[in-house]
């Protein structure tokens, strides 16, 4: 585990002539077959995903605002640099929330370590109001069409205030914050706590 990555680990599995190595070759074997079938239908991707949410415990309705966020945030992405690009959203976070995803994360609670998506981590409201602030930011882009990246941060910046400012009206309309420390793993903690309760009492 300390002089290998998960793709050195798959090479040394298949490298084992043990029989007992066989069920994990089977497994790679399958898993190359889906990753194959995808590239050829990319529908089957998607649903694969879906699926791997609700597995997870998320709502249907949840996970249809997971894949439209996934595909405004496609959009945006372009050609830009992964740091341009985070950089960016950075702005959008920070101007919808006040917050940039890290602070946002330290704000969830979520461990240092983890390497988890924040937004796999966000309520509805959450995830409605990212939603919109990226779109924004698409279509302010795809109307000005920005030349330089500081543009592009000024336009990060005001597609995510529009966002801001319509959490702003939402928290006022429910007089609490949109944002919550509420996230996935504290959320599954609870219901196995309710779980674990629930199978103590018909004992």
């Amino acid at each position: 585990m300390n002089c290998a990555n998960t793709e050195g680990i798959f090479r040394i599995i298949q490298s084992i002539p043990s029989q007992k190595a066989e069920p994990f070759k089977q497994w790679l074997a399958q898993v190359g077959y889906e990753r194959v079938k995808e590239i050829e239908n990319p529908e089957l991707a998607q649903k694969r995903m879906k699926e791997i949410y609700k597995a997870k415990g998320y709502s249907d309705d949840w996970i249809e605002k997971r894949v439209r966020g996934i595909a405004i945030r496609d959009e945006k992405r372009g050609v830009l640099e992964e740091r341009d690009y985070a950089i960016l959203t950075a702005e959008i976070s920070k101007a919808t929330f006040g917050l940039t995803p890290t602070e946002y994360k330290k704000f969830k609670n979520l461990p240092k370590q983890s390497k988890a998506n924040l937004k796999g981590h966000m309520n509805d409201l959450e995830l409605i109001f990212t939603m919109l602030g990226e779109r924004m930011t698409t279509e302010l882009s795809q109307e000005e069409k920005p030349e330089t990246f500081d543009k592009s941060k000024d336009i990060a910046k005001r597609g995510g205030k529009v966002a801001g400012n319509a959490r702003l009206d939402a928290e006022k309309e429910l007089g609490r914050p949109v944002t919550t420390r509420q996230n996935y793993l504290s959320i599954t903690e609870k219901k196995k706590k309710l779980q674990d309760e629930s199978k103590k009492r018909k004992k």
